[in-house]
């Protein structure tokens, strides 16, 4: 069920930082009190191969969210622990050392679970033990959230473990959104910021389109 639309889930989550500090976050409380968008980006596993490109590419671009009144956060469902560790392993062996923004440690797959995020790719009930077996790694997919300043979903996706994300992508839908919220137009297709966005209405379309 897609959250678009929705309050994203009010839970807080078991967190760590660069600087070895266990917290909780409650990724609601943290856009509603702060009046910030945020985005929330799962990604897999620790020490894997892809998650540490795209860890380093949304520090990156950390000033570009800054600049645009938005709080990176990652997540993932390894132990808080587990995270220190890959903060503290550099670049050359695979390592995030270097990433700044917090990161969720839902090691108790709550949220994941809230969110249907997690590799449970089918189930099947074993009569003997009167239980169900799982099949895949119950861990998360790439999904990534944008969420306003209400805590009200805005954007949701979610990638296959092989393939990477576009960080530009998220800072175009945060730009579409902030001006959708400022100035009650909406944002046609391959809309940037600094091009020409348009009336919700027939009028506006036809002169859109007349135009381009």
């Amino acid at each position: 069920m897609a959250l678009v639309g929705k309050k994203f889930p009010s839970i807080a989550v078991d967190a760590m930082n660069e600087m070895g500090d266990t917290f909780k976050i409650n990724v609601l409380e943290e856009a509603v009190k702060n009046n910030k968008k945020v985005i929330l980006f799962w990604y897999p596993k620790d020490f894997t191969f892809v998650c540490p490109t795209e860890l380093h590419a949304f520090q990156a671009a950390l000033g570009e969210f800054d600049k645009r009144n938005t709080i990176v956060i990652g997540a993932s469902c390894d132990t808080a622990e587990v995270h220190f560790a890959w903060l503290n392993t550099d670049k050359d062996n695979g390592g995030i050392e270097g990433v700044t923004y917090p990161l969720l440690a839902d090691s108790n797959r709550n949220l994941a679970n809230m969110l249907r995020i997690l590799d449970l790719s089918s189930e099947t009930y074993n009569e003997e033990t009167d239980s169900y077996v799982y099949e895949g790694d119950n861990v998360t997919y790439r999904a990534t959230f944008l969420i306003d300043e209400e805590g009200t979903v805005f954007h949701e996706s979610v990638n296959h473990m092989p393939v990477g994300r576009n960080v530009s992508e998220f800072i175009r839908l945060i730009d579409a959104y902030t001006h959708v919220q400022k100035n009650g137009e909406v944002c046609p297709a391959n809309w940037e910021e600094g091009k020409e966005a348009m009336n919700a209405d027939r009028k506006g379309v036809a002169a859109y389109l007349s135009a381009n």
